[in-house]
């Protein structure tokens, strides 16, 4: 592991980690009391630093959420892993191939793509890119951060991509963490069998907290059947509305870094509050 800079964020005590591990750089924030639990954040470009983030400065703030909603609920903020995404210039579809539900492509997704070719499904690399958080960067940082942290206090969050990612490691690796967090779950890039095979294969309640939401506006628009469908499955499978499964839809919000910060709170109040 080695660290490239540390940096302060506005309203948030202490400072974030900025590393690169196997090729891969990774921001993360260590609350300055020792913390119970952790958060593993897809996207890393976008959370913590403006500089980094996609749609102009717009991050998820997310530290400054975990601190809110942990004050309130009376705990430590949980510790915040955020993994960026390997797209650039020179690889266009870098983030699409980290965050890919990798097999489900590659056996009978049809990927709804005009650019997208069979041939290209061969180098996906979403299998490798969760292997690599949970075998080496998770266990680096917390072992470099003198931290100890309980699977059933893990979560790992993301949108669009990131959001079906999100939910391929609780299918991938279920017992590295007991929360999925999926804002704007990109259903439409795999349509009603991408929905089918990720509610099938999710792990059967009883052991993990499950968040799904949307937007109504831009690429969230076109969410809402397929999301619709997953809701229907989730509690066809058992998983409780309300209790360890939770749906929303928030009108007006659009596909982007300043929308899910706007929700943010309601999303590690789930979690947290145990």
């Amino acid at each position: 592991m080695e660290l490239i800079k540390r940096y302060q964020i506005r309203g948030v005590s202490g400072e974030v980690s900025r590393v690169q591990m196997q090729g891969r750089i990774v921001d993360y924030w260590i609350p300055k009391t020792t913390t119970g639990h952790l958060l593993i954040a897809h996207d890393g470009q976008n959370v913590f630093d403006g500089k980094t983030s996609t749609h102009r400065r717009s991050t998820w703030e997310m530290a400054q959420s975990a601190s809110r909603v942990s004050e309130h609920l009376g705990i430590t903020p949980p510790a915040i892993i955020a993994v960026f995404h390997s797209g650039s210039k020179q690889d266009q579809h870098g983030r699409a191939k980290d965050l890919s539900p990798q097999r489900f492509f590659q056996e009978d997704v049809v990927v709804n793509s005009a650019n997208v070719v069979k041939a290209d499904l061969e180098h996906l690399r979403g299998d490798k890119y969760l292997n690599l958080i949970f075998d080496q960067i998770v266990p680096e940082i917390l072992k470099n951060s003198n931290l100890e942290i309980p699977v059933a206090n893990r979560a790992m969050i993301g949108s669009s991509m990131g959001a079906l990612s999100t939910l391929y490691a609780g299918i991938q690796r279920p017992e590295q963490m007991s929360a999925l967090l999926a804002l704007s779950p990109h259903w439409t890039i795999g349509g009603n069998r991408l929905v089918e095979r990720t509610i099938e294969e999710l792990p059967k309640p009883g052991r993990h907290k499950i968040w799904m939401s949307r937007g109504t506006k831009s690429l969230d628009a076109d969410y809402k059947p397929f999301q619709e469908y997953a809701d229907r499955l989730m509690q066809e499978k058992g998983y409780r509305v309300g209790h360890d499964f939770i749906t929303k839809v928030y009108e007006k919000t659009s596909h982007n870094e300043r929308s899910w910060a706007g929700y943010l709170d309601q999303v590690m109040k789930f979690w947290l509050n145990n």
